[in-house]
């Protein structure tokens, strides 16, 4: 079977081949477009949130808040089961396990994995306010072979968290 690659801007914008039919590998779906099909509007992803399972919601969300500078308006639930944190526009959300063993850091599983990783604008500034903080510094600021100067922090249900900037 002959591979089609397809440039989907192309696709919804020229409407000589709104009716084709694609299919790339024996395995995969056939793509169908039809005439009916309108042309879809632009949308963008606008953030992301990493979600965690935590041992105690209340506990961890404080402690984002007070060693990372994380802030929140309310919690979810009664008792309390999930949070959503904020900084600098990004979001970390927080959901307490039903079961402890179910909270499992991903370095448990993969040497030195983190759970998150945020880009930030000046890496060693933001080591010494959480340094400042109290934070749980799992290593300190260092340049890494791919490209990265960053350092680390480790919550208190054990996840890794990375924080780095590329290396100019």
């Amino acid at each position: 079977m002959q591979k089609v690659v397809v440039n989907y801007q192309t696709l919804w914008s020229d409407d000589s081949i709104k009716n084709m039919e694609r299919t790339e590998s024996p395995r995969s779906a056939h793509l169908n477009i039809s005439k009916n099909m309108t042309t879809p509007t632009k949308v963008h992803l606008t953030a992301s949130a990493p979600v965690l399972l935590v041992k105690n919601v209340v506990a961890a969300a404080n402690f984002y808040r007070d060693t990372m500078g994380f802030h929140y308006e309310q919690f979810w639930g009664e008792p309390p089961n999930f949070v959503i944190l904020k900084r600098d526009g990004m979001y970390v959300m927080l959901r307490q396990a039903d079961d402890p063993k179910h909270v499992v850091p991903h370095w448990t599983v993969a040497d030195k994995l983190w759970n998150i990783y945020f880009w930030v604008s000046d890496v060693d500034a933001l080591y010494s306010e959480f340094v400042a903080r109290g934070a749980t510094i799992d290593y300190g600021v260092c340049d890494q072979p791919y490209g990265c100067r960053e350092f680390g922090t480790q919550d208190l249900d054990g996840y890794d968290i990375g924080f780095g900037q590329p290396i100019v």
